[in-house]
Order: structure tokens, then sequence, then C-alpha cells
């Protein structure tokens, strides 16, 4: 199972040249951030647990990754979610079938009837947790401190490339969620080279919601990355022409990308090439890919097919 030292492949694209850092070539149950944020969980034993606890959406990424992670060590999965799409149960894809296929246990937490308004964590921390070593809760995204070793690991790898290419500066860039991966890498960069600096852009919330996510985990803001805002304002999960545009350029490239976070840290990075950033760029490729299977069709529906152009030159 490879979960550790991925290649990194040089693209070319608007002009500019750029490293990437293959982490979607890991193991595909753990493929990307997953493989990095739960390798403490895969490398070590829990003799005493029993449950795996998590939450967040029915197509996220870690839902199939602790899904995974649940019945290679023989675990039950429950997993919470605050809404399922009556079309999604009707037509399980991407990672919500992939998840199913695991045994994991979804639980709509809208048909539940002690919810009474809260939201998944307070309902997990309020209604699930009973304090028992048999119990694993995991964080939406895997944002928690057991992810820092396996991110440590991932910027030792960067940290080791950028030495053998004899280069002088680098700026990692990569999409943010929760921003865990980003955090922990910039934490660990201040350490062992402080001549790379994590770029990170926010996709599921805004600036201030990852802010607050970066906070929750180290309170010393010299620690945090610089996170990139975007041109303009979007909403998670909604679909935008731009997105699939430039996820249709990036495919010039030779190497897919998903169509979730990396349209928006491709758009991101792009304006940073525009406003004069001229350091060398590792893009993290943080996997994801399974979850084009259930957007490929949603951006097809809304926006029909697009002709591939090449943008490398």
């Amino acid at each position: 199972m490879k979960l550790s030292h991925t290649p990194v492949e040089t693209i070319h694209i608007w002009l500019h040249k750029v490293y990437v850092k293959r982490d979607d070539l890991l193991h595909p149950e753990f493929s990307g951030n997953k493989a990095r944020k739960f390798a403490y969980f895969l490398e070590n034993d829990f003799p005493s647990v029993r449950r795996l606890i998590g939450y967040g959406s029915p197509q996220a990424n870690s839902l199939y990754s602790l899904s995974a992670l649940a019945k290679l060590k023989g675990w039950q999965l429950d997993y919470y979610v605050d809404h399922l799409p009556s079309y999604l149960t009707g037509h399980p894809s991407g990672n919500y079938r992939a998840a199913l296929a695991n045994g994991a246990n979804i639980i709509d937490l809208s048909n539940v009837v002690d919810r009474d308004g809260l939201d998944c964590e307070g309902y997990i921390r309020q209604r699930v947790l009973t304090g028992s070593d048999e119990q694993l809760f995991v964080p939406e995204g895997g944002r928690c401190a057991f992810a820092e070793p396996g991110v440590s690991r991932l910027a030792n790898e960067i940290a080791g490339w950028k030495v053998a290419e004899q280069l002088s500066e680098l700026v990692v860039f990569l999409p943010s969620g929760t921003g865990t991966t980003a955090l922990y890498l910039q934490k660990q960069f201040q350490t062992i080279d402080p001549s790379i600096s994590v770029m990170t852009c926010a996709v599921v919330g805004g600036n201030d919601y990852l802010t607050k996510q970066f906070f929750e985990l180290e309170q010393d803001e010299s620690l945090h990355p610089h996170i990139v805002p975007a041109a303009k304002r979007y909403h998670f999960g909604k679909l935008y022409h731009d997105f699939y545009q430039i996820w249709h350029e990036l495919k010039s490239t030779g190497i897919e990308f998903e169509l979730l976070y990396d349209p928006l840290g491709w758009l991101c990075l792009k304006h940073l090439w525009q406003q004069g950033l001229d350091a060398p760029v590792l893009y993290l490729h943080q996997g994801g890919l399974l979850g084009n299977e259930s957007m490929l069709p949603r951006y097809r529906r809304k926006f029909g097919e697009l002709i591939p152009i090449t943008v490398s030159e």
C-alpha cells in the first residue's frame, strides 16, 4: 500500500512551468491528502476501538477514505451527514457509492428525531460520543492533531526534493477545505526549511472560515499559511463555467485533476502569476478523483461538452 514518496512531475500551462506533487498516485483508497492525514491511524494499532465516527458531505473524499480505514481495521464506520439528496440515494455514485460498498453506515441527520437543531459535529459530541475507548472520532476532513505526523512526512519529502533540484526558494500551493494539510505543511517548513512557503485558497468557506480553522489547530499565527483571496466569491459545490473550463484546460497537461477543489486552486494560482509571482511553484495534487464520477455528469448536464484546448504554450 503506497502511502508516501510520490513523484514530482513538471508541466507547462499559461506560459508557466509548474511542479506537481503527484499525491493522487498514492493508494486509491487513501489518495492524496487523506493518505497523509490518516497515516497515523493506518500505522498504529487501536485495540479497543470498535466504531469509527465521522461527519461531512455525502460525497466527501474523507467519507470514502474513512470507510476504507474502517474496513481495513475491522471497525464499523458511522458517518453523519446533514442531509442526503434523494437523487444520490436513488443513484449512488462517487465517494458515496464506494463508501457504501465498504460497509459504511451513513446517517442522515435530517431524519433523526432528537437532532434539536444541532449541526453534525454538535450532534455527535452531545448525542453520540460516550467517552468509551471503543469509539474513535475523526473531525470533518481529518482536521485534528493526528493528521500532523503524516503531513509532516509530506513536508520532509518536498524539502528533500527541493534540495535535490537545487532550488533556492519554493512556493507550495494547494486549495483548502479545513486547511489542515496547508497548516501542518507550513508549520513543518518553518522548522526544516523556511525558504519554502505555503499558499492556499479557501474552497469550502471564505477566508475568515479558513483562518478560524487554522487557529483551532495552531494559535501561533506566524505558523499559518498565506491565504490567497479568490477574484470573486464562489459557493462550495456549486457548478461554475469557469471551473469547468479550467478543468478542461488542465487536461492538456496530461494530468487529471478533480472538479471540486482544483479549479479554484488553479484560478487563484493563475491570478498570482498575473500579479507577478515569479518563485518556483509546486502544486500539491491531493487526489480526490473518485469525486469526478459524480461531478463530471453534473457539469455535462449543465454546460454540455467542451472542446479540449491546448494551453501549454
